[in-house]
């Protein structure tokens, strides 16, 4: 078995979880690269990193949430660390309650409650045998206020965070489970949409650290997390200093 460390990175095709990819490479990870979708894009990462490889599946299908997990030990005979970073949204006022009907949350909490939760179960055995297992889950500001791109969102994301130190109670002190949770973040999630655009302008006007964040603030803290070997249960806020306001 090598004794490099192997890090699974879900939805990892752009936008943060691609710059976790690269950060953790960076520390001479071997990454595994995941989207359900982008698939050019997610060979095209791994391709450019020392030993990555790319796997297609969708989390939200508990199938291919354990297929991903068991190609992945299959393919370096470990599993070291989980970042749970897929997930998905959809920009609706928070006023609108009638357009985030039942398809929405079920479409959300599939993937970022649900898929988190099955590709975290499928992945703990090789993380409680690696001896020094790590998830983290990549939550959001919206799980702890009252903000984000819809109501459903920020719920799931609320969940995530609880999920996450109930987990880090229940599997330590096997493997240690903590999150990140970003403010808002400069990918192409939200470039070009108008929806976002007085939020960026808040952002920029407003928090004591005067920018939106960037994939590499995330990067560094979900590595942090994972070097960090003494803390288990926390979610660290990584938002300009938002929470403050």
């Amino acid at each position: 078995m090598s004794e490099e460390r192997v890090a699974l990175v879900t939805g990892s095709s752009s936008g943060i979880g691609a710059e976790v990819a690269r950060r953790l490479a960076a520390d001479d990870m071997r990454v595994v690269i995941n989207s359900a979708r982008s698939v050019e894009a997610g060979e095209e990462l791994a391709a450019a990193l020392p030993g990555a490889v790319y796997l297609r599946a969708d989390i939200a299908q508990q199938d291919e949430a354990r297929q991903l997990v068991d190609a992945t030990v299959e393919r370096f005979g470990r599993l070291d660390v989980l970042v749970n970073n897929a997930g998905t949204s959809r920009p609706i006022p928070h006023h609108d309650l009638e357009a985030a009907d039942l398809v929405v949350w079920r479409e959300i909490f599939g993937v970022n409650v649900f898929g988190t939760w099955q590709t975290t179960v499928a992945a703990m055995p090789a993380l409680r045998e690696s001896g020094n297992g790590v998830v983290v889950n990549i939550s959001s500001i919206a799980g702890s206020r009252p903000a984000g791109s819809s109501i459903p969102y920020a719920v799931s994301k609320a969940a995530i965070e609880h999920m996450t130190r109930l987990l880090a109670k229940a599997v330590g002190p096997d493997v240690r489970v903590n999150a990140v949770a970003p403010g808002l973040i400069e990918t192409p999630w939200i470039q070009g949409k108008d929806f976002f655009k007085p939020i960026v302008e808040q952002v920029r006007d407003t928090t004591p650290l005067r920018r939106v964040g960037r994939p590499d603030d995330v990067a560094e803290a979900v590595h942090s997390l994972i070097d960090s070997t003494y803390t288990t249960g926390q979610v660290l806020l990584v938002d300009g200093g938002a929470h403050l306001l």
